[in-house]
C-alpha cells in the first residue's frame, strides 16, 4: 500500500491521474467497502495535496527574490568575513584538502554498479526511479529532511517556480524534481531489407545487437530499447543505396561533383566527424528519402580485427553487431523540446510542429549489417566505401515506425545557500541513457556522486560556501539537451542575474586521454586545478599531464589515414587555440543553453578515446558495466580524478573573494579567432577581400578594458583584506557611550542593517573609530561586489538578442556549434560561416560589425 500511496501523492496538479491511481487499489465489492474506497481516495488526495503544499511552502514559497540595488550590500561582513585568510573558519577547515580526501574508487564503483546495470531511457519508469534515487542522495548528504511526499513539481507550477526563484533566500539546502513535458518518441517497429526485381525482400537485417551472454546486462537487456534514432521521422521508404562517407557537406558535394544524384536515394553514411543529425539534415536537403548510419571499424584506431584483436566481449575490438542509437535532432538549429523553441515545455504550452527534426526516416545499423549493404555498392569494401556518386542496382527498403508524443521528464535539483545570495555556481550532469549507459552518462553521474559526497562532508564540518551552489541531474539530454534547455528557457532572467559559471560533466571516462573545454575566462582555473589533482594512474604526474596519455593498444597495427587526420584535428581543437591547453565548447551536452543562449561561462571535461584504446560502444547495449570496468577505467581511478578536478574547480569559484574569471585571457584570445577568420578569407580567394579593421580595433579596446579591470580587481581585493583586518575584534569595547543614538542616523537602511548585525557581536556600541572601520569595510565589500558583477556579465556581453542568422536560438556571436558540425565549435561563427558557407565578403563584414558593436558595448560595461 505504501508504494501505491506514494504514486498518488507525486503530482498535486494532476489530480485526475491521482484519482485513477487510487482507484487501481484492490477493489472492494460491498457498498461499505466502496464507500471506504471513496472516502480513502479523498483523504489520500487531500493529505497528499496539503502535505506537499506545506512542505513546498516552508521550503520554497516563503522566500522572496534576491536583494536588488543597495540591499545587495547587506551581506558584506557575513559573506566575506569567514572567507578571509585571517578567518578562524578557514584556519579550522582546509576546504580543498578535506574535499579531495572524500572521492574514492570503492564508492565510485559501487555507484556505477547501481546505475549502469539497468536501462534508463529518458521519461521511462526506470529513469524516474533514478531521479528519485538522486533526490535521496541529495537529501542524505546535504542533510535535507525527507518529506512524506516526493517533491515533484510540474514545470510552471507555483512550486516549481518558487523552488528556483527562491534559491537566493534559502536558509538551508533544498532538493526537488522539476517535471517538464517535451515531445519525444519511442520505437514501435522497424525493418531493413534489400529488394529483388520483383519487389520482394532478398535479405532482411537483424537490427538488434546480439547480446552476448559474456556481458550479463547486455544479454539481459538486448531488446529492452530497440535500435533506433531518437526524434527520427516515422515512415517507410524505398530507394537505391548511395554511399556518402561521413555524410558531411563536402561528402555530399563530392557525390554531386562525381555525377551522382541523391534525389530519391537512401544514403549509407558512417558515424563520426559530425553530429548524426547533421548527416540527416544535409541528406534531406540534397533530396534523399532516407538515411542509414553505421559504425565503421576504420574509425576504431589500432584496435581492429584486421590488427589481430578479438571482438568484444572476447576481446577489445568492436562487437560487429553493436549499434549507436542517438538523437537526430538538428542540434545546430536549436536544442531542447522541438515543439517549444525558446520557451519551457509546460504541460499546457503552445506547440509548433518542430523545425529541428528530420522529415525523412533513418535507422542506425551495425557494422555487420553495413557490410552486407556495401556489397550492393561494389565488389570490395574499399570500392564500396568510395564517394563516387554511384548507387546500387537493387533497392533498399527502410521502415521506421515511432510513437511521437509528450513524454514527461524529470530534472532532479539541489541547492545549497551561500553567504552571497546573488551569485551561484551550477554543476550538472545528465542522468538518462539510451540503454545502460555505463560511460554515457553514468560515468559522469558517478563523478558527480563523489562531488556530492565531498560537499556533504564539507557541510558536516561546518563549511558555509561563499556563493550558492546548484547541482542538477538533467533528464533527456540524449534526445537533444532537453532537460537543461527547458530549465534554462524557464528561468533565463534568474540565471543571467545570478549564475557566475556552469560546470558540466557528461562522459567522465571513455578512454585514456583527459581533456577540458570551456570559456577562455575559465581556462587558467581549469588548468590550475588539473595541475593540483594527481594523475589517476601514474605517480608523480598530474591530471594535466594525462592530456597526452595514449591507450594501452597504441601502435598495435595500422590506422586508417582519414581517421588519423580527423583524430589529429580533434586533438588539436581539444588543446585550444592558445597556450592554455583548453579547447572551445561547441555543443552536444548540457553546457549549450547556458553558454550559447544565456552567456554563462561554462566548462566540460572528461577522459576520451585515443587511437590505442578499446573502441567505445557508444549508445550501445555494450556501453555496459563490464566494458567500463574491463577496458575504460579498471579500478575507477579516472572517475575519481574527474570528480576531484570538477569539485576543486567549483570550490575555487564558490569561495574565492574575487571570481577567478580571467577576462583578459578571453579578450586576447579574440585576436586569435580573428586571425583564423582572416586566414580563411585569404584561402578562399574571393573577388573582394573583407575588411575586419573595425573588429580588430574593438578587440584591442576590449583588451585594454580587461587589463584595467584586472588592475581594479587586484586593488579591490587588497583594499577589502586591509579593511577586514582593521575591523574591531568581537568583544572589544566601544568609545562613545551615546553612539547608539547617532551612529546610524545618516546611513541608508541597508547599511544600518549591516551595522545592527555587527553590533550584536560586541559588548558595547561601537564608537567613531569603529564606525569608520565598518564604513570602510562596507565600501570595500561593495567594491568587490561591483567587480564581480563585471566578471559575471563579461560572457553575457557576447550575446546578441537577434542571434545567429537562420538559427536565432544561438545568440553567442563569439562561439557556437558549427552549422554543419553540430558537435564542434566554430569561433566568430556568423563571420566565419559568411565566408565558408556563403562565400560572401560583404556579409562577413556585416557580421563583423555586429560583433564589433557587442565588444564596444562590453568595454563600456566593464569599464572602471
Amino acid at each position: 500500500m505504501k508504494g501505491d500511496v506514494e504514486k498518488v501523492a507525486l503530482l498535486p496538479t494532476t489530480l485526475e491521474q491521482d484519482v485513477r491511481a487510487v482507484d487501481a487499489l484492490k477493489e472492494r465489492p460491498s457498498t461499505l467497502r466502496r464507500f471506504s474506497r471513496w472516502f480513502l481516495k479523498r483523504v489520500l488526495l487531500f493529505y497528499a495535496f496539503v502535505t506537499l503544499y506545506v512542505v513546498a511552502k516552508r521550503t520554497f514559497l516563503k522566500h522572496d527574490f534576491a536583494p536588488r540595488g543597495e540591499k545587495a550590500g547587506m551581506w558584506a561582513l557575513k559573506a566575506f568575513g569567514p572567507h578571509s585568510k585571517s578567518s578562524v573558519h578557514n584556519a579550522e577547515l582546509d576546504t580543498e584538502e578535506l574535499f579531495l580526501s572524500v572521492p574514492s574508487t570503492d564508492s565510485a564503483i559501487a555507484s556505477s554498479r547501481k546505475w549502469a546495470t539497468h536501462p534508463h531511457l529518458a521519461g521511462s519508469s526506470e529513469d524516474f526511479e533514478d531521479a528519485k534515487d538522486i533526490l535521496a542522495l541529495f537529501q542524505e548528504h546535504f542533510d535535507i529532511p525527507k518529506s512524506p511526499i516526493t517533491p515533484v513539481f510540474p514545470a510552471g507550477s507555483p512550486f516549481s517556480r518558487a523552488a528556483t526563484l527562491g534559491i537566493n533566500k534559502l536558509h538551508g539546502p533544498a532538493a526537488w524534481i522539476d517535471k517538464y513535458y517535451p515531445v519525444m518518441n519511442t520505437p514501435v517497429n522497424h525493418s531493413l531489407s534489400v529488394l529483388g526485381e520483383d519487389g520482394e525482400a532478398v535479405w532482411e537485417a537483424d537490427l538488434e545487437e546480439d547480446g552476448d551472454p559474456a556481458d550479463p546486462e547486455a544479454s539481459k537487456y538486448r531488446t529492452s530499447v530497440l535500435a533506433w534514432h531518437g526524434l527520427s521521422k516515422d515512415g517507410e521508404v524505398e530507394g537505391e543505396l548511395i554511399y556518402a562517407n561521413y555524410g558531411r557537406k563536402e561528402d555530399y558535394d563530392a557525390i554531386v561533383a562525381a555525377g551522382g544524384d541523391l534525389t530519391g536515394k537512401i544514403v549509407l553514411a558512417r558515424y563520426g566527424a559530425i553530429f548524426r543529425g547533421v548527416k540527416i539534415q544535409l541528406a534531406q536537403e540534397y533530396g534523399a528519402v532516407g538515411v542509414l548510419i553505421y559504425s565503421d571499424t576504420r574509425d576504431d584506431g589500432s584496435v581492429t580485427v584486421e590488427n589481430g584483436f578479438e571482438t568484444y566481449p572476447a576481446g577489445p575490438a568492436r562487437n560487429p553487431t553493436s549499434v549507436q542509437r542517438g538523437s537526430v535532432q538538428f542540434i545546430s538549429s536549436y536544442p531542447g523540446d522541438p515543439t517549444t523553441p525558446g520557451k519551457p515545455a509546460y504541460p499546457d504550452a503552445e506547440r509548433t510542429e518542430g523545425a529541428n527534426i528530420p522529415k525523412i526516416p533513418s535507422l542506425p545499423i551495425s557494422w555487420a549489417n553495413a557490410q552486407t549493404l556495401l556489397k550492393e555498392l561494389g565488389d570490395s569494401l574499399d570500392e564500396a566505401r568510395t564517394v563516387n556518386g554511384r548507387s546500387s542496382v537493387r533497392k533498399v527498403k527502410l521502415v521506421n515506425h515511432v510513437d511521437d508524443r509528450v513524454i514527461p521528464i524529470y530534472n532532479t535539483m539541489a541547492a545549497i545557500p551561500g553567504h552571497i545570495r546573488s551569485e551561484t555556481v551550477v554543476l550538472g550532469c545528465h542522468r538518462d541513457a539510451w540503454v545502460m549507459g555505463a560511460v554515457d552518462p553514468v560515468s559522469g553521474t558517478v563523478s558527480l556522486h563523489e562531488i556530492i559526497r565531498g560537499f556533504g562532508e564539507l557541510l558536516k564540518n561546518g563549511w558555509k560556501p561563499l556563493r550558492n551552489i546548484v547541482i542538477a541531474s538533467w533528464d533527456a539530454e540524449e534526445y537533444g539537451l532537453i532537460g537543461s534547455t527547458e530549465w534554462a528557457e524557464d528561468f533565463p532572467d534568474w540565471i543571467q542575474s545570478n549564475v557566475v559559471a556552469y560546470l558540466n560533466v557528461d562522459v567522465s571516462v571513455s578512454g585514456s586521454a583527459w581533456g577540458a573545454s570551456g570559456s577562455p575566462s575559465l581556462a587558467h582555473l581549469i588548468r590550475a586545478a588539473a595541475q593540483d589533482v594527481p594523475h589517476p594512474t601514474v605517480a608523480g604526474k598530474s591530471l594535466w599531464d594525462s592530456r597526452d596519455d595514449e591507450g594501452p593498444f597504441l601502435g598495435a597495427g595500422l590506422v586508417d589515414a582519414e581517421t588519423l587526420t580527423i583524430y589529429e584535428a580533434a586533438k588539436k581543437a581539444r588543446l585550444g587555440p592558445s597556450d592554455t591547453g583548453v579547447g572551445q565548447l561547441g555543443s552536444g551536452s548540457d553546457f549549450t543553453p547556458f553558454l550559447q543562449r544565456l552567456g554563462i561561462a561554462s566548462m566540460d571535461q572528461g577522459f576520451g578515446q585515443t587511437l590505442g584504446d578499446a573502441p567505445y560502444h557508444y549508445h550501445s547495449i555494450y556501453d555496459s558495466e563490464r566494458w567500463i570496468e574491463l577496458y575504460a577505467d579498471p579500478g575507477f581511478h579516472r572517475h575519481v580524478a574527474v570528480a576531484k578536478h570538477m569539485g576543486l574547480t567549483a570550490i575555487r569559484l564558490i569561495d574565492s573573494i574575487i571570481l577567478p574569471l580571467n577576462t583578459t585571457q578571453y579578450a586576447f584570445e579574440l585576436d586569435v579567432y580573428l586571425d583564423d577568420v582572416e586566414e580563411i578569407a585569404a584561402s578562399l580567394h574571393l573577388d573582394t577581400s573583407p575588411n575586419f579593421s573595425g573588429l580588430r580595433s574593438s578587440i584591442e579596446s576590449l583588451e585594454s578594458a580587461t587589463l584595467a579591470l584586472a588592475d581594479e580587481l587586484v586593488a579591490a581585493e587588497k583594499e577589502f583584506k586591509d579593511a577586514l583586518a582593521a575591523l574591531p575584534k568581537p568583544g572589544k569595547k566601544g568609545h562613545c557611550k551615546h553612539a547608539h543614538k547617532h551612529a546610524h542616523g545618516h546611513l541608508p537602511e541597508w547599511l544600518r542593517k549591516i551595522l545592527h548585525k555587527i553590533r550584536k557581536h560586541w559588548k558595547h556600541t561601537p564608537g567613531k573609530k569603529e564606525k569608520k572601520a565598518l564604513e570602510r569595510f562596507v565600501r570595500a565589500a561593495k567594491r568587490v561586489q561591483d567587480g564581480n558583477a563585471k566578471l559575471r556579465l563579461f560572457e553575457q556581453g557576447f550575446i546578441s538578442e537577434e542571434g545567429i542568422a537562420e538559427r536565432e536560438w544561438y545568440r553567442h556571436l563569439v562561439v557556437a556549434p558549427g552549422k554543419f558540425l553540430g558537435y564542434g565549435a566554430t569561433t566568430l561563427p556568423a563571420v566565419t560561416e559568411a565566408l565558408t558557407i556563403e562565400k560572401n565578403s560583404t556579409l562577413a563584414e556585416i557580421e563583423a560589425r555586429r560583433v564589433s558593436d557587442l565588444l564596444d558595448s562590453l568595454s563600456q560595461t566593464i569599464a572602471v
